[in-house]
């Protein structure tokens, strides 16, 4: 039912999106794509935060290494462009693992400080290889629209379309997947590592497959992006994407996807909007182009003030219970915990024990004996006898 339910909102959202997209012009399709594009990579970002606990600064490395496996597939072998998109994310998914398995032994800034060594140093192999990657000047990526769509069709909204449509994919797994036993563990290991390794998790392999699925998040919004902007080059991966990337899952709310879509709005939609406001009160040029670095700081200042658990947490506040539930709250975790219980592994050891008690029947969303380390430390208490 949780998945027809996602499934359901996914529909009804892209008929939306796509009767909107009719009424835009060229500009505003070209907005949405772009907000599409880093939905999915927020999002991917949120759930590797939120829900696993670990911080990334160089997500836009991996955004880097989708773009240019799209651009080159598609200048050598000219594969179709589901095809490509989907190899662009399996491929930065290996490169997620490479980083996830040296990452599982990192905490807090000492993770910060690997990840953003790559977001800065990932993007100049461009200039060390220019004959495969094009250097300063970067790759050209070719896109026409679909026959059956009519010569007339515009480019920029069936652009529109394709990055919509990716994003809202990846928003229905990602929305499943933290709704699994996987999600629920993440949570786990999130609030208590120790808690969940003594309950029998296994703590490394469920922090790599968050950097994995996180990576390929962000290599399919890569892909898009190159596939929007017509052009991938080292200077659209610079560390400023990637700190855009964090403060839009913040922003947002961490480990909320409704929350990596209010992000993404933010950093689309309010530098345009302050650009255009200060241009048309005479501002310089070179005063006007930073004026948005300044308004994303005063934005983020106001939603930790005013919604210390994101836009989406205010959202919730604000309308009451019949929102979803903020997956990335502590409180809400907190709240969830029975009285006298163990604060550790969302407040609750024994629903944890039951995730992973040997012999115990499997949940509706499949096994997890891959990420089973071994059983409960004392198994007794659970069964009922001494």
């Amino acid at each position: 039912m949780t998945m027809l339910r996602h499934l359901a909102a996914a529909i009804l959202v892209a008929l939306a999106a796509a009767l909107l997209s009719v009424e835009l012009g060229a500009f505003r399709d070209y907005q949405m794509a772009q907000v599409a594009v880093y939905v999915v990579a927020v999002a991917g970002l949120s759930v590797l935060i939120g829900l696993s606990g670990q911080i990334s600064i160089g997500h836009g490395a991996f955004m880097a290494i989708g773009a240019y496996c799209a651009a080159l597939l598609l200048m050598h072998l000219s594969w179709p462009l589901e095809a490509v998109l989907a190899a662009s994310a399996a491929g930065t998914a290996l490169a997620g693992l490479v980083v996830g398995v040296a990452a599982a032994r990192l905490r807090g800034p000492y993770l910060a400080g690997v990840t953003l060594m790559l977001a800065v140093a990932l993007p100049a192999l461009a200039f060390q290889y220019p004959g495969v990657f094009g250097g300063d000047q970067g790759l050209g990526v070719s896109i026409t629209t679909p026959a059956f769509l009519g010569p007339t069709f515009p480019l920029t909204r069936w652009q529109a379309w394709v990055a919509t449509a990716a994003a809202l994919i990846t928003l229905v797994l990602l929305a499943n997947l933290a709704h699994s036993r996987i999600g629920r563990s993440w949570r786990a290991i999130r609030d208590d590592e120790t808690a969940a390794a003594l309950a029998g998790l296994n703590v490394a392999a469920l922090r790599v497959l968050a950097f994995v699925i996180s990576a390929a998040c962000a290599g399919l919004a890569g892909a898009l992006l190159g596939v929007i902007t017509t052009l991938v080059s080292p200077g659209s991966f610079t560390i400023t994407l990637s700190i855009a990337l964090l403060t839009a899952a913040v922003l947002g709310g961490l480990g909320t996807l409704p929350g990596a879509v209010w992000g993404s709005l933010v950093i689309v939609l309010v530098p345009t909007y302050i650009t255009d406001v200060a241009t048309s009160h005479g501002l310089p040029s070179s005063v006007a182009a930073n004026i948005p670095v300044a308004a994303y700081g005063v934005v983020l200042i106001a939603v930790m003030l005013v919604f210390p658990n994101g836009i989406q947490g205010g959202v919730r506040r604000l309308l009451g219970p019949a929102l979803p539930a903020a997956s990335g709250s502590l409180s809400a975790v907190r709240r969830t915990a029975r009285p006298g219980a163990h604060p550790g592994a969302g407040g609750s050891p024994g629903a944890l024990r039951r995730m992973v008690r040997p012999g115990g029947p499997p949940d509706a969303d499949g096994s997890l004996n891959a990420f089973r380390r071994q059983a409960p430390a004392n198994e007794h208490p659970e069964e009922g006898t001494q």
